[in-house]
């Protein structure tokens, strides 16, 4: 590729620009480029993506919904296990050595550092597909180094990360994209036209919402492990305080498939509340109409292993109270889903038994309810007037974030609206953790008369990885 036409498809896919998302503004305006500059089909008008974390979503879901996008070609990998990091490339090389028929289409680089990966001024955007306390400062620093963002959910480790991970992505005016796929029309169209029931009033007016998430059980292999020496454990860790390695801490050194422990521990994660909760809490706001805001008054209790690895909650039960007269109840004992019940109805809408990958905790189970349903089915069948409220419609979440990439627009799930989902987990989880009622300030995102439940919204960070040090660093 000459350097003229490098600088061309640099200068179109980065040229600042306004996107407007539920009354986000991000800064600047577009440049417009004629369609004439590039051949439709020509690699300089590719978006050049790179894979931050190369696992069990990655593979089963990040990278196959990716290739579907003729626009978007993947050309790099980071990871710190370097046996993923191969896997990865075997896996992109083959589908795109399948498509072309070229066996050397493309040579995947390998990055055993992210930070070197955003260095690299090849690459217009990233996906980020890595464990949860590892999603918010890669997030930052792709903003910062102007590569747009698909981070997988939920957004951050604590309130406090979510916020500066929010706050540097409208300031860079970078494209992001959560992965709310419940959001997009393929593979689950329910999940708008529930939405789009609810706030044109089908069901009359909406007084509560009940939210029904899975919860992880104990368990685990305590025995301290020798490190794997394909991992960098001490960055795998990152922000978090350093712990003996236990291959049940952190995932199969070669399944790449199987569910990893990671995900059942608070070191880490918060559990379902956050792992699925971000999807049907970001479902229940939108149709709340509570996108950018949150609760106001939040109790809960929760079971919490006393022994073994995994300490992530059990069974549990949350009820949060918007401002709006709204009242949440979110607990294990509901079927997963969410359900609006109104003054004239309800409507429930879920996945169904489908997942995403194999693992979900809804795939395959024949046990699950309707995946949309109503006190009257005629009330499914109501079609949204042309004068009414009609809610974003994305194809499909990466292609979505594609297409606003080269359209710059803003996504079905932008930077604030995901915060604010998981900011709404997170609260859950404080009051899951206190065992009382908490007040909530959504404008302030602060406990009212709580210094115990504040001490919650950050967690100390090891340096010299955190979101604390990023935003430090982006401050100046």
């Amino acid at each position: 590729m000459s350097s003229n036409t490098k600088k061309g498809r640099r200068s179109f896919l980065k040229n600042s620009f306004t996107l407007t998302a539920g009354g986000i503004l991000l800064q600047g305006a577009p440049t417009i480029v004629p369609s004439t500059v590039f051949g439709k089909n020509a690699p300089s008008n590719k978006i050049n993506i790179a894979q931050i974390g190369c696992g069990r979503i990655a593979r089963t879901h990040d990278l196959p919904e990716t290739f579907k996008n003729d626009i978007a070609r993947i050309i790099a990998i980071a990871d710190v296990d370097k046996y993923r990091q191969q896997k990865g490339k075997e896996l992109i090389e083959g589908w795109y050595a399948k498509k072309t028929g070229q066996a050397n289409y493309i040579n995947v680089k390998l990055y055993d550092d992210y930070h070197e990966l955003l260095a690299n001024k090849d690459i217009d955007a990233v996906i980020i597909s890595t464990p949860d306390h590892w999603h918010a400062q890669p997030a930052m620093e792709a903003a910062m180094a102007g590569k747009h963002i698909y981070l997988q959910k939920p957004t951050s480790l604590t309130i406090e990360e979510g916020r500066h991970m929010s706050d540097v992505v409208r300031a860079k005016g970078v494209v992001f994209q959560l992965g709310s796929q419940q959001r997009s029309v393929n593979p689950w169209p329910q999940f708008k036209k529930a939405c789009e029931l609810v706030r044109n009033g089908r069901i009359g007016k909406l007084k509560e919402v009940h939210v029904g998430l899975p919860a992880d059980p104990p368990g685990g292999n305590t025995a301290e492990m020798p490190i794997p020496k394909e991992l960098n454990y001490d960055m795998w860790l990152g922000s978090t305080p350093y712990i003996y390695y236990t291959q049940d801490r952190v995932h199969h050194p070669t399944d790449l498939d199987s569910r990893p422990g990671w995900l059942r521990q608070e070191q880490f994660g918060a559990g379902m509340i956050t792992g699925w909760g971000v999807h049907h809490i970001d479902i229940a706001h939108w149709g709340m109409n509570t996108e950018l805001t949150g609760p106001v008054e939040v109790s809960g209790s929760a079971q919490f292993p006393k022994a073994g690895l995994w300490n992530v909650h059990g069974d549990y039960e949350v009820e949060a109270k918007y401002a709006n007269g709204v009242t949440m109840h979110v607990n294990s004992k509901n079927p997963n889903g969410v359900k609006f019940v109104g003054t004239d109805g309800w409507i429930f809408v879920s996945r169904g038994n489908v997942g995403v990958t194999a693992t979900d905790p809804t795939s395959g189970d024949k046990s699950q309810p309707k995946a949309f349903n109503a006190s009257n089915p005629a009330i499914l069948d109501s079609v949204i007037k042309p004068n009414e409220i009609h809610l974003y419609e994305s194809p499909e979440q990466h292609r979505n974030w594609l297409e606003c990439i080269q359209n710059k627009k803003a996504t079905i799930s932008p930077a604030e609206i995901a915060h604010r989902s998981c900011s709404a987990c997170l609260v859950a989880f404080a009051a899951m953790k206190m065992g009382t009622k908490l007040y909530w300030d959504p404008v302030k995102e602060v406990f009212k008369d709580n210094t115990e439940a504040n001490k919650l919204l950050s967690r100390p960070q090891r340096h010299p990885y955190g979101t604390s040090y990023v935003y430090n660093k982006f401050k100046k």
